[in-house]
Parts: structure tokens; C-alpha cells; sequence
């Protein structure tokens, strides 16, 4: 059998080293207005979409190009002063403490062994290290990895609390104490405009991790969430309420929010599809004997002891079959675990193979793989014996991904419903406040379904060709910060009278191709 990797959006580097070159679109003598907003100290709350985080690190091109910094240059044409963001030290992305190694260095396209391009971490030595912390304040309070109750949370900038697990690597860098808060440095600067983009984290690690963490409705105490979890909808809005509110205050004439995007929409979940095994004669055969066992014997037998539904012995129904757009197996949590009654008569399944058999099911349409399965469906881990017979062990095939490769339909419904109620709160404050509103879910809707036309091409939402995406399949690339810039200001200028232009997107990069790679 073939060993399968899928990343077929990686089939060409000339669809990404060709980049297009712009003029600015500022001619001399233009006239533009601050309309009835002040620009000339602007500070912009958020975690890593605001920092400028691309391609699985953080790293100075990025920070360049984030979006509220290509706002600030804008607003300079309109009174904005200075926009001072805490640069990391390199291009690299890395992140150190006190010399240790803590984030590796940042994704670039190259070419693999087999020809191929895939993402790879860029080489060489990171000089960023967090303990050698900042000083000054910074118009950029962008925090990676922020939650919204983190916002408000004291230490959370604290370096020893890097270590133990309680405070951000980033916000240590340059956070004004050790018991500071993001929301309090931010306030302190008294903004005369603001930018607020959080709440993406509250349920983004949930998505990541394929739902391993918990749902967290009900639970109003954050200080007893996982990493992974969802943020209760109540608590995200007190949370939300709070730190607006501290930055909208009487000396600030105005500021502009985002709301959150459909996780659906983003190549993470995406790139990878469901069905995307092929098979030659011989193995389907094979696999129809090992699966045979499972669909024939072992799922009616259940059934008949009443422990399984006939609609659950329906779902888990395993066939493979020659030929291409094969499913793969994936281990669901929420059916019933029969490894235990496997190991004991009649069936006397050693555990091994009963864990095989234990949640297994085949994907469906419904469900979502993520990015990182690219690199595992197909990898072979090993054999067992079945019926005499050495069968491999291969993910995906025999071995059901685990529940970080997979999004089912029922955490897919859970972190819609958290988006769908963090989204009505985000859009009735802006609103009860007079903000400005941006509608990122829209607009990447937009990019996933048609593509946003710009003069010089189309940004789409495929993952490394559509420009769109960097290579984490998460965070933007600095053409798709750049987009999320302009529609910012399309809003700033409806909201305040304004008059500020817009940015070329096609000016901006894409991904970066490079070889030295580690």
C-alpha cells in the first residue's frame, strides 16, 4: 500500500514565488480626513491576529506587517503618531527562557526529500528571550494565546510564571510588572483610538486539539479551565464587557472591533480531506477480512447483548474498498468503549487489538480533519496478528486517528455554539457603543467560498496557495493581515466620517519559500 501524505495544495512553487508588485495607492495632493475620530495615539488590544503571529511563531517581518500596524501607517496620513510594537529580536520566530529553548522557530515552504514542498521550521539560533524584558509601553498589545479572562488577569505577564505554567511568554516580554494586566497596560497609555480583537483563543485551542478539552458551560471560575477548553459564554462576556469598557473611556474619541470567525473556514481544518486513502486490490482485501470481523460478527454480537443501538452499530460500519477515496478510520469519543467486553467471551480479543476496535468508526463528510493528521495518516506504526495473519498497523487505515486529528460534528456544534453567542456579544457592544465593527467571520467566509478580489489576483483560503493563510493554517499571512486592515478602515470611515485610504493588497507577501531549514 501507498504511504499517503495530502497536502495537495502544495503541487507548485510558482503559483507562490511569482508575488505581484504594487504601487502604493497614495497619490500627492490627495486630501484625507480623520473625520470625527483622533488618531494620534492608537493602541490595538488582542492576541496573536493582532500581534502579527504567522507562520507558527512570531517574528519581526510579522510584527511589521500586523494589521494594526498597517492601520497606523495609514492613520499617519490623518494626525496618527507613532505606533511602537515590542519587536521580537529576529526573523526567526524562536522564543527562549533564560537560554532555554520554549517556542521553536517559524514555518518556511521547502522542498522535502521526496521533491515535494512542505512546511518545515526555518534554521538557525533564536535571540529572543523573554527574560530580557522590555521597557516602555507599546501601542501593540497584541498577547499570543491570550484568552479573554487573561486580559484581566494578574501575572499573567509574571516570568517565573512562564515556568510554571501561569503566565504568556510573550506578554512577559514587556509587560510593565510582574502582577501587571494586558488590559491595564493598554488603558494606562489613555488611547485617543483603540483597535479590540479577542475572544479567537476562548474556543480556537478546543478546535486545534480535535475537541479534547472540555465545553465549559456553567463553570463561571476561569481559574479551572484546561488549555484546550471553551470558555463559558457568561464568562466571556462579563470578561469582554470589562476590558472594553476600560478602553473606551471619556478621553477616547473612538476605536474599531472584530468579531470572531467560523473555524470551518480556516485551512486547519480544511486542507486535509476525509476520504483520502488509496487502496490496491490486495490491501482492501486484506482490510475486508480484518474489518469483517468487526462489521459482521463483533457489532450485531453487541447489539444482540444490548449494548449497542442499532443506529450506533450503523455508524460504525468500517469498509475500505480498491481504488481511491478511501475514509479514514477515526476513534469517536462519544460512542460507547467496547474494548473491555472484547477482551472477555465470546469474543477473547487480546487488548490490543479490542483497543483498536473500541470507538472506532470511519469519517464522514460531517466531520473535520485537521492540518497536523498530514503528516500521520499513513504512517505505518507497526503489525498484530489477526487470524493467523500479520496485519500493519497503519493510522488512519487500522489504527483510527486519535481525537486531536479529528473534529467531529458534535464539537463542531459545540464551538458554534460558543462563536455564535461570543459574536451577539461582541456585535451589541460595538454597536451600544458606537464602534466601529468588523465582521471577520463574513470575510472569511468570503475567501473560503468565492474569494476576495483585490487589484491583482484573488485571496482564497487554500492553504498555501490562496494567500490568504499562512503556513500554521490559522494565522493570516501579511497580504491577509493587510485585507483584515482594509476592511477595518472601509468601517473606521463609515463609523467616524472619516476619510482614510486603504492599502494595496497585493503589495503585501504571501508564503515564504526557503531551504534552510532544520
Amino acid at each position: 500500500m501507498k504511504k499517503y501524505i495530502y497536502l495537495s495544495a502544495l503541487v507548485s512553487l510558482a503559483l507562490i514565488g511569482c508575488e505581484p508588485e504594487f504601487d502604493s495607492s497614495i497619490e500627492e495632493g490627495d486630501f484625507y480626513s480623520a473625520g470625527d475620530a483622533d488618531f494620534s495615539n492608537f493602541v490595538s488590544v488582542g492576541n496573536s491576529l493582532t500581534a502579527g503571529y504567522a507562520d507558527n511563531a512570531l517574528y519581526v517581518e510579522g510584527q511589521l506587517n500586523s494589521f494594526p500596524n498597517i492601520m497606523a501607517g495609514q492613520f499617519e496620513l490623518v494626525g496618527g503618531g507613532e505606533f511602537k510594537q515590542p519587536l521580537m529580536e529576529d526573523n526567526l520566530g524562536g522564543l527562549k527562557l533564560n537560554g532555554n529553548l520554549i517556542q521553536g522557530n517559524r514555518l518556511v515552504l521547502a522542498i522535502n526529500e521526496n521533491g515535494m514542498p512542505s512546511p518545515r521550521p526555518l534554521a538557525g539560533d533564536p535571540q529572543t528571550d523573554i527574560s530580557n524584558q522590555l521597557s516602555g509601553s507599546f501601542n501593540n498589545m497584541g498577547v499570543p494565546g491570550a484568552k479573554s479572562f487573561h486580559f484581566v488577569a494578574p501575572g499573567y505577564g509574571s516570568v517565573p510564571g512562564v515556568a510554571q505554567g501561569t503566565a504568556n511568554p510573550y506578554f512577559a516580554r514587556f509587560a510593565s510588572s510582574a502582577e501587571a494586566t494586558v488590559i491595564g497596560d493598554a488603558a494606562a497609555q489613555q488611547p485617543s483610538f483603540f483597535s479590540f480583537w479577542i475572544g479567537n483563543n476562548d474556543i480556537l485551542g478546543y478546535a486545534t486539539s480535535g475537541g479534547s478539552g472540555e465545553n465549559q458551560q456553567g463553570n463561571f471560575n476561569p481559574a479551572t479551565y484546561g488549555p484546550n477548553d471553551i470558555t463559558d459564554i457568561n464568562v466571556f462576556a462579563n470578561v469582554y464587557s470589562q476590558a472594553l469598557n476600560s478602553m473606551n473611556t471619556e478621553t477616547t474619541s473612538g476605536g474599531v472591533v472584530f468579531n470572531i470567525p467560523n473555524v470551518t473556514n480556516i485551512p486547519f481544518f480544511t486542507t486535509v480531506p476525509v476520504n483520502p486513502i488509496p487502496l490496491d486490490a490486495q490491501t482492501a482485501g486484506g482490510l475486508a477480512q480484518f474489518y469483517g470481523l468487526y462489521n459482521n460478527q463483533i457489532l450485531p454480537g453487541l447489539q444482540g447483548f444490548g449494548l449497542l443501538s442499532a443506529d450506533e452499530v450503523a455508524a460504525r460500519q468500517v469498509n475500505f474498498q480498491a481504488g481511491e477515496g478511501n475514509f479514514v478510520t477515526v476513534r469517536d469519543e462519544s460512542l460507547t468503549d467496547i474494548a473491555s467486553f472484547l477482551q472477555n467471551p465470546p469474543f477473547n480479543l487480546p487488548p490490543e487489538l479490542a483497543s483498536l476496535f473500541g470507538q472506532v468508526r470511519q469519517a464522514t463528510e460531517n466531520d473535520l480533519i485537521t492540518l497536523t493528521a498530514s503528516s500521520v495518516i499513513g504512517s505505518p506504526i507497526g503489525q498484530i496478528e489477526f487470524m493467523g495473519n500479520q496485519i500493519p498497523l497503519i493510522n488512519g487505515i487500522t489504527v483510527p486517528l486519535a481525537d486531536q486529528f479529528v473534529l467531529t460534528p458534535q464539537e463542531q456544534m459545540q464551538i458554534t455554539q460558543a462563536q455564535i453567542a461570543y459574536n451577539s456579544t461582541i456585535e451589541g457592544l460595538a454597536n451600544q457603543n458606537n464602534l466601529a465593527f468588523v465582521n471577520v467571520d463574513a470575510i472569511l467566509a468570503e475567501a473560503s467560498n468565492s474569494g476576495v478580489s483585490y487589484n491583482g489576483g484573488v485571496l482564497s483560503t487554500e492553504f498555501a496557495t490562496g494567500g490568504a493563510f499562512s503556513l500554521d493554517g490559522v494565522h493570516l499571512t501579511p497580504r491577509g493581515y493587510a485585507l483584515i486592515a482594509n476592511r477595518a478602515i472601509q468601517a473606521i470611515n463609515q463609523t467616524y466620517n472619516a476619510d482614510i485610504p486603504q492599502v494595496d493588497i497585493g503589495y503585501y507577501r504571501t508564503i515564504m519559500p526557503s531551504n534552510n531549514v532544520d
